[in-house]
């Protein structure tokens, strides 16, 4: 079942999140960094327990970002992603966000979702709010993709 997170998840999304982060798989967020943005995540609950994760970061007035994608490898191949994907591009849509991208090494799976490849200079807000922060600036090799709704 797919539904917004609630301040309860935010451990068990934390966990999800370290255990990609330390293969270099998706970018580490505190706890903290999870409780402050919980509101933009959906998870995947599986018998109470949080098996997938995605966050719909609002960065402009007409462009978001799909971040902290993460399915425990036990659910895998399920179409947990895709669907956590979807929930948060339905989101932006009621939005009114015009565009959604996300950076990631899963360039085939966004692919099949509707994204296609863009340069990363097609966002500065995202460059220049985070990116510039990360340890990867400006050696990033993340792949950026988008889809216009």
């Amino acid at each position: 079942m797919i539904r917004k997170a609630i301040l309860q998840d935010a451990r068990q999304i934390h966990k999800l999140l370290l255990n990609y982060a330390k293969d270099g798989l998706v970018l580490p967020r505190s706890l903290m960094e999870i409780f402050e943005a919980i509101r933009d995540f959906y998870v995947y609950v599986d018998n109470e327990r949080v098996v997938g994760a995605a966050a719909l970061n609002i960065c402009w007035e007409d462009l978001a970002e799909v971040r902290s994608l993460v399915v425990h490898e036990d659910f895998g191949g399920r179409g947990i992603g895709r669907h956590l994907v979807e929930a948060c591009i339905s989101e932006a849509r009621q939005l009114g966000i015009g565009r959604v991208f996300a950076l990631t090494y899963q360039q085939t799976f966004f692919e099949k979702l509707g994204f296609a490849v863009i340069e990363k200079s097609e966002l500065p807000q995202k460059i220049w709010g985070d990116c510039i922060k990360c340890a990867k600036f400006p050696e990033c090799d993340e792949i950026a993709l988008s889809i216009s709704l």
